[in-house]
């Protein structure tokens, strides 16, 4: 039977969004997923993300994410601006109305502030090892050696497990290899989003990210809410930074311990279709 999907990206990570309000929950197909998410042979898409029935009573909706690969995963930053813009074109929530939304890591707060930019609560950041998860005690920066080099990094969950690795370019040729390399480690035991960070001021960071489940992307929400974190847990960065990815410019507002990370930036849509 056809499936009627929509395509969007919040600056160049994107996503097939599908409307399973009405439907009983359920497990997409990961062989399935993975084909459609082939940018030659199918739709192409770094994440599927569903739109359906809230789970958490004090949440509007619950939204499901799976990886290109077909891989759950628990959060998306750009993910939940497209879904808080679908449901806004939809006439389901209004503009400029803080709404709760449930991910698979726990409700998040969004909010429409115009056509196509949307300002998500992303929580706290979690720097607890067992949290992320990661296999090494509590520490500031984390030491390993990868491919015969030591590669030190801050790590920190943003409802998915993140790395962060201080560079003094993203496009260095050594970020290419040891991208993948870490996205893997043993020390993350489910895997890790791994972000290169180039600090340019104290309000201004250049990232690259490499997604568990969907390799190098044009952007990573939680990526860039991650690498700011852990630049201001370092003192490396100011309360408001304007992260730059390859796609765009994603502004992170935090004020450190006990408060939640806030996140601004686009939404966009691309086509309609059916599959």
């Amino acid at each position: 039977m056809p499936s009627r999907f929509t395509k969007m990206h919040g600056i160049g990570n994107d996503f097939v969004i599908v409307d399973w309000r009405e439907d009983a929950p359920r497990t997409p197909n990961a062989a399935r997923v993975a084909t459609l998410a082939d940018r030659h042979t199918g739709i192409g898409f770094d994440q599927l993300i569903s739109i359906e029935p809230a789970r958490d009573p004090s949440c509007a909706y619950y939204y499901g994410i799976w990886n290109a690969d077909g891989t759950p995963s628990g959060q998306c930053g750009n993910g939940v601006r497209c879904v808080a813009a679908w449901l806004y074109r939809d006439g389901a929530i209004e503009r400029d109305a803080d709404v709760r939304l449930e991910s698979p890591s726990g409700p998040v707060t969004v909010r429409v502030i115009d056509e196509g930019r949307v300002v998500v609560d992303m929580g706290e950041p979690d720097f607890t090892p067992s949290a992320i998860p990661l296999d090494r005690p509590a520490h500031a920066i984390h030491t390993l050696v990868i491919d015969g080099e030591d590669v030190s990094f801050g790590a920190v969950s943003m409802g998915n497990p993140h790395a962060v690795v201080f560079v003094d370019d993203v496009n260095d040729p050594r970020v290419d290899t040891l991208g993948p390399l870490l996205t893997s480690h043993p020390a993350f035991p489910q895997g890790a989003n791994v972000g290169f960070a180039q600090r340019l001021g104290p309000d201004r960071i250049r990232l690259r990210v490499h997604e568990r489940g969907s390799g190098w992307t044009r952007a990573c929400g939680t990526g860039a809410c991650a690498a700011a974190a852990v630049a201001q847990s370092l003192g490396l960065a100011a309360p408001i930074v304007g992260v730059e990815l390859p796609g765009g410019t994603l502004t992170i507002e935090w004020h450190g311990p006990g408060h939640t990370l806030w996140m601004t930036g686009p939404a966009a849509f691309v086509f309609e279709g059916e599959v």
